[in-house]
């Protein structure tokens, strides 16, 4: 995932309004994700694959399971917490881990069926908003205030680790957003400030990349043919061609913040608040910017076997505007 400004808005609000009901937020938070009747049209923030399956995960610790191309969605039948979860990453198609409020770790073995806490601190509400495994033992998870947290074994245990301060001084106390990694393995961080974290040791240490921007970014993505494109506030976009050596803005043309990038074969389609839909359909080429008439909150997207994209929102999973063009 969000990754995004709608997830920290998520993590807040959702537990406002339910500990409101059910008492103090640290019993909630913990107690195991109740069964929704309509699981898939809860607040998603975040996709993935797991083998053929997509597993996308959300508000009051909901995890949605679809082995059709989203047709058909089923919760998972064992979640033990109901903190809000933003983001979600599977090494194989077994397993798995999603992270979230509270600082949450969860991991599967089952392809997402049932869930297994590892991590918990509810004596500080400092959430992970992004998790990613290079393989099925090394995996790090990153959050609110340069929160970074590394395994190697799997998520038995997991280390907290001291990020660098950024160029210029000052605390490294930038929210890490969106963790992704290119086909060799280099991993990077979008953050605040139009700042990239980049590691090519398997995130043992990191640099600042400035991209040119000022605000926010609360994605990107590693494209097949080696570009590195992030995006964020207010329709922002910027490329690499050189592993973030230098970047270049792009001009999609949105206006509307964006909250997710993916690839979608030789280009990419992102989403964003206000109903954006933008798509580019190879290197270079221009954009196409949609908006839904909804004006819908999106998320995430993810991309099916058919090469279309399934669309998330905080209305849960939408049918997609675009999948026929």
């Amino acid at each position: 995932m969000i990754r995004t400004l709608v997830t920290c808005l998520a993590l807040c609000v959702s537990a406002a309004a339910f500990a409101e009901s059910q008492g103090a937020v640290t019993d909630w938070a913990a107690k195991p994700a109740r069964a929704w009747a309509e699981p898939s049209h809860m607040m998603l923030l975040d996709v993935t694959h797991a083998g053929k399956r997509i597993v996308a995960v959300g508000e009051h610790g909901v995890i949605v399971i679809s082995d059709d191309d989203g047709k058909t969605w089923r919760q998972s039948q064992q979640v033990p917490v109901s903190a809000t979860l933003s983001a979600v990453t599977f090494a194989d198609a077994q397993h798995g881990w999603a992270v979230g409020q509270w600082g949450v770790i969860l991991a599967t073995s089952d392809g997402g069926q049932t869930w297994q806490r590892q991590r918990m601190d509810i004596s500080v509400d400092q959430p992970l908003f992004s998790v990613r495994f290079t393989n099925a033992q090394d995996g790090i998870a990153v959050g609110l205030w340069s929160l970074m947290l590394a395994t190697h074994d799997a998520g038995k245990t997991w280390t907290r680790v001291t990020v660098a301060k950024p160029p210029g001084g000052g605390k490294a106390d930038r929210n890490l957003y969106h963790i992704f990694a290119d086909r060799q393995g280099v991993l990077y961080i979008t953050s605040e400030q139009g700042t990239v974290l980049k590691s090519t040791d398997g995130g043992a240490n990191w640099t600042y990349m400035a991209t040119g921007g000022k605000g926010s970014l609360w994605s990107g993505v590693a494209m097949p043919d080696g570009r590195i494109v992030v995006g964020g506030l207010l329709g922002s976009l910027y490329q690499s061609s050189n592993g973030g050596a230098t970047w270049v803005p792009l001009k999609s043309g949105a206006k509307s913040s964006i909250t997710d990038i993916v690839a979608a074969g030789d280009g990419l389609i992102g989403v964003g608040l206000d109903g954006l839909v933008l798509k580019q359909r190879a290197d270079g080429s221009s954009f196409e910017v949609t908006q839904r008439p909804d004006r819908a909150t999106l998320t995430a997207a993810v991309i099916d076997a058919g090469g279309k994209p399934v669309l998330f929102s905080q209305n849960g999973v939408l049918q997609d505007m675009i999948a026929k063009q």
